[in-house]
């Protein structure tokens, strides 16, 4: 009689497939333990430090004995406090530090728990695609069904939503954004909010829209947050994270602010699975949102420039492309004269095994990714070069 395995796994890890960005980084790091020069543009993982300033009261308030306790889970009171004052300033939003903000361990985390704490087994989320994983696995692990629609035009994304929810019963309890985009860059405004707001209304669902690269904008653009729609704050709730803005991806610092009930939800269900951020790392946001506003117009200007660059070679490589206005990425159609164009893993593996250069595929970000990659706008201006001129001259 054979026996059943020890481990078993659950069957939501049924639901996960290959996590494709993963098995990019293996090859990569194998690549570079043979000594090779990988030059990294798949993961948007920035390599310029975090400002001083910041680095500092890391340090000062990691050698007091009294933050080696465990942490507010919630998030310190000044720190609340300061991403209030940012809102008020930055956007003209009023929040209450006590009852519409919570700190995260990332968006990524805050995303994740707060689909376990609002849906689950016979609710549906809708997500516009291709899309970052978490923003459709998140719902997937909490039991919930996911229903995706393509990446479009504001009017046709408006449409779009309004058809879901006239043709499903029950209607979708959630709808999941991210602008500015993430890998598509895409773009948008309050108008488009305001009339998001109103079908969240008139279907009665719950929106979270995903803020994480705020601040990083181009060409005069300036990304808007989804409460300066009016009604906003009645229906959903907008994550970001310090990761971008301020080069301190590796920190895990990240926030929620909105709906009370629904940051209620999140703090409750947190208290279940961790105890916060690390009261260092909290005093250093402080200093960050006080003091390092300069900071940030100064990684804009470098990603600016990286942008520029990484776009004026690929047109003149023929790769059609479209500067995005935000974000610190490029996405762009592989162009058909390649043999594996229309499947992105392969060509990804494929410039990794001829050319030494890591990119994102765009299937990793769902099959209405395919034929497309993100690069990552993390290397310097030389190191781009050197990259879109390996994938030149590459046999693919």
């Amino acid at each position: 009689m054979t026996q059943k395995p020890i481990v078993r796994y659950s069957e939501r890890m049924g639901h996960l497939p290959p996590y494709l960005f993963g098995m990019i980084n293996k090859m990569k790091m194998a690549k570079r333990r043979e000594g090779l020069d990988v030059i990294d543009l798949g993961m948007g993982n920035p390599m310029d430090p975090a400002p001083d300033k910041v680095t500092e009261m890391l340090c000062k308030v990691a050698k007091d004995p009294k933050s080696h306790r465990y942490p507010v889970a919630g998030g310190m009171k000044h720190l609340k406090q300061e991403l209030s004052m940012m809102y008020a300033h930055e956007y003209g939003v009023d929040l209450d530090p006590k009852s519409e903000v919570i700190t995260t361990i990332g968006s990524k985390e805050g995303v994740s728990h707060l689909c376990l704490a609002l849906v689950g087994p016979g609710d549906t989320v809708m997500v516009p695609t291709p899309a970052f994983p978490v923003h459709i696995y998140a719902a997937i692990i909490a039991g919930a069904n996911v229903v995706r629609f393509p990446m479009a035009s504001d009017e046709m994304m408006l449409t779009q939503i309004a058809n879901l929810c006239e043709s499903m019963y029950p209607t979708p309890k959630m709808l999941l954004l991210n602008y500015p985009h993430n890998p598509t860059g895409q773009v948008t405004d309050v108008n488009f909010f305001t009339e998001v707001v109103k079908l969240a209304k008139k279907y009665r669902f719950m929106v979270v829209q995903d803020f994480a690269y705020s601040r990083i904008t181009y060409d005069g653009y300036k990304a808007p947050s989804f409460f300066e729609a009016p009604g906003a704050k009645d229906v959903g709730v907008e994550f970001s994270s310090f990761s971008k803005s301020y080069n301190m991806a590796g920190w895990r610092m990240g926030y929620c602010v909105g709906n009370p009930e629904m940051i209620q939800g999140l703090e409750k269900i947190k208290g279940y699975y961790d105890y916060g951020i690390f009261t260092a790392i909290q005093a250093a946001g402080i200093v960050a949102l006080r003091e390092c506003e300069p900071n940030i117009s100064e990684q804009v200007e470098v990603y600016k420039k990286r942008r520029d660059t990484m776009c004026e070679i690929l047109e003149r490589m023929e790769w059609p492309v479209d500067p995005p206005k935000a974000g610190m990425f490029v996405w762009v159609k592989i162009p058909d004269r390649y043999k594996n164009s229309q499947d992105s893993m392969a060509f990804a593996m494929e410039l990794m095994e001829k050319a030494n250069v890591a990119v994102a595929p765009g299937a990793g970000f769902s099959k209405e990714g395919e034929g497309y990659l993100r690069l990552a706008l993390v290397e310097n201006e030389e190191r781009i070069r050197q990259a879109l001129r390996q994938i030149r001259l590459a046999d693919l």
